[in-house]
């Protein structure tokens, strides 16, 4: 039977978006997430200015005057993103971590009006993150950052209003131990007997990789970009410029002293054309190719051939799944992916290897370099602009603290 007209409107369940939503004079009103807190926030205010207004509809505004809707400004932004975070070349992995951030504000918000997204409607994100995505604390921060960023650049372009970003402004980072997202370990310098545990079963490529950022405490992707052009020989101590860097739309010039230990892991690789990549992962695969052979006949005298190296791939192809090309270098992913399967193979043979990463590597760097000449070498050693940033990779001294104790307490 037809509800009658001074009857309340009920708050409802939307069966195909899941999200809550009252039906007012015949138009439909979505509230967000059906049961949450702010979806029943907002059913109480469209009801309250429904009662207010005498039960009388209010017609939406006019197209001139509506806001857009959440997925117009998040559409938006993702292409200002990929100008903004591309030199024309190669695209910052910061694209792909907006892109991850905005993907639950697109499934719980995407239809809001863009200037009703507000303080409760960014908590109920990060609740979301919480329980549903199991995200650690840290990378929530993270992604809330992110999608208050989205909507700071949209207040500059005039399609949301300032209180927008603003009402953002006030939700806080999540704090340790006054939540319930999961802690994550911080990242500790790795032991030098794991690394060269480690480096048994690498190629010679990530080999020289690993040492080569273990002396000089780069970070992941300035070693696995380097180029035979990028580094100045003149000198008795070489100087490696990176092309790129974490830094570099900052206007800040990186440079990298290469002392006689760094240049002797770089010898074998240094000589060949100036664009040229000095770490190959085709010549990995290639090295990797010749020890399967030799490890499957040790005492065979002839060379490998082409021909049976392609037959060898076409049978391999049929019980494997289709892999993408082989790069013509490393980045980031495939170097940290080419330490864990050394590790997995260590295992394979009946070695432990404890899991680490490359990044452990500045850590590890930047603490024996405090502990040897203090916090301000550490800092010029990893090329920051700040101390306090150098504090998080290099480990405190606590012998040094012990002795003090030991001799003065």
């Amino acid at each position: 039977m037809p509800r009658k007209s001074n009857s309340v409107p009920a708050y409802c369940r939307h069966r195909a978006s899941g999200k809550a939503i009252v039906r007012i004079n015949g138009h439909d009103h979505y509230l967000g997430p059906y049961d949450s807190k702010e979806s029943r926030a907002e059913y109480d205010r469209v009801v309250a200015e429904w009662l207010a207004s005498g039960r009388q509809f209010t017609p939406p505004e006019t197209a001139e005057e509506q806001s857009p809707f959440v997925n117009e400004v998040l559409l938006a932004y993702v292409e200002f993103a990929e100008k903004h975070y591309s030199d024309g070349q190669q695209v910052s992995t910061e694209l792909a971590n907006v892109k991850h951030a905005i993907k639950v504000v697109k499934q719980l918000y995407g239809h809001t009006p863009a200037d009703q997204f507000g303080p409760l409607a960014l908590k109920a994100i990060r609740q979301h993150m919480i329980e549903n995505q199991k995200l650690s604390r840290s990378e929530i921060n993270k992604r809330i950052g992110r999608i208050k960023r989205v909507f700071k650049w949209a207040v500059s372009e005039e399609l949301v209003p300032p209180s927008v970003f603003e009402g953002l402004r006030t939700v806080d980072g999540l704090r340790r131990g006054r939540t319930s997202a999961r802690e994550t370990a911080p990242v500790k310098p790795v032991d030098d007997a794991v690394v060269e545990a480690t480096l048994k079963f690498t190629s010679p490529q990530v080999a020289a990789m690993i040492r080569l950022q273990r002396i000089t405490g780069m970070r992941p992707g300035e070693v696995t970009m380097m180029r035979a052009g990028d580094i100045d020989q003149t000198e008795e101590v070489w100087v490696y410029r990176p092309a790129k860097h974490k830094t570099a739309h900052l206007g800040v010039r990186k440079e990298v002293p290469l002392g006689p230990k760094a240049q002797e892991i770089l010898q074998p690789f240094v000589q060949r054309a100036p664009d040229s990549y000095l770490f190959s992962p085709r010549e990995a695969e290639e090295w990797r190719n010749a020890q399967r052979a030799v490890n499957r006949n040790p005492n065979r005298k002839t060379k490998i051939f082409a021909c049976e190296l392609r037959a060898r791939n076409r049978r391999r192809a049929k019980h494997r799944p289709r892999q993408s090309p082989i790069q013509d270098n490393y980045n980031t992913i495939s170097y940290r992916r080419a330490i864990c399967h050394a590790i997995a193979k260590a295992k394979r043979a009946g070695i432990t290897i404890p899991h680490w990463h490359p990044h452990q590597l500045r850590h590890t760097r930047a603490t024996e370099v405090r502990r040897c000449y203090g916090v301000e070498a550490a800092q010029v050693a990893l090329c920051h602009a700040r101390a306090d940033v150098t504090e998080i990779y290099a480990e405190r001294n606590f012998s040094l603290a012990a002795k003090i104790a030991k001799e003065m307490g």
